[in-house]
């Protein structure tokens, strides 16, 4: 039987304080155990969203394999409202997994990304 896992929220080296791994290192090891799809999520930002796509199309070339990148992001969600600048950051509690379902997706992503910089939280 094949592996179905797909890992859903991977951090990657982009995210500050919290990302261990490596893309490259990451795609390999879902390609070796013949995952169909991986996602990565870092923490408020998608500064490794082309690294990852040009990684997992590369690694698909060589290896004659499928893999399906899932673009996603860890957002930061703040209780008291949005444009409110007393909200904290709890170790898990604010924190919201958004995935890209398609193009329309992933324009939202950098657009909520983009706001988040801009507007804060």
């Amino acid at each position: 039987m094949e592996n179905q896992f797909v890992h859903l929220h991977l951090h990657t080296e982009y995210s500050v304080l919290d990302g261990l791994g490596k893309i490259k290192e990451y795609v390999a090891k879902a390609i070796a155990h013949n995952m169909p799809a991986i996602a990565i999520t870092d923490h408020g930002n998608m500064y490794g969203v082309k690294e990852f796509f040009d990684t997992v199309t590369a690694a698909e070339k060589n290896s004659k394999t499928t893999l399906k990148p899932i673009i996603g992001c860890e957002v930061y969600v703040n209780p008291e409202g949005r444009f409110s600048k007393r909200g904290k950051i709890d170790q898990g509690a604010n924190h919201l997994i958004l995935l890209a379902k398609n193009k329309q997706g992933y324009h939202n992503l950098l657009k909520i990304c983009s706001i988040g910089y801009i507007e804060g939280f």
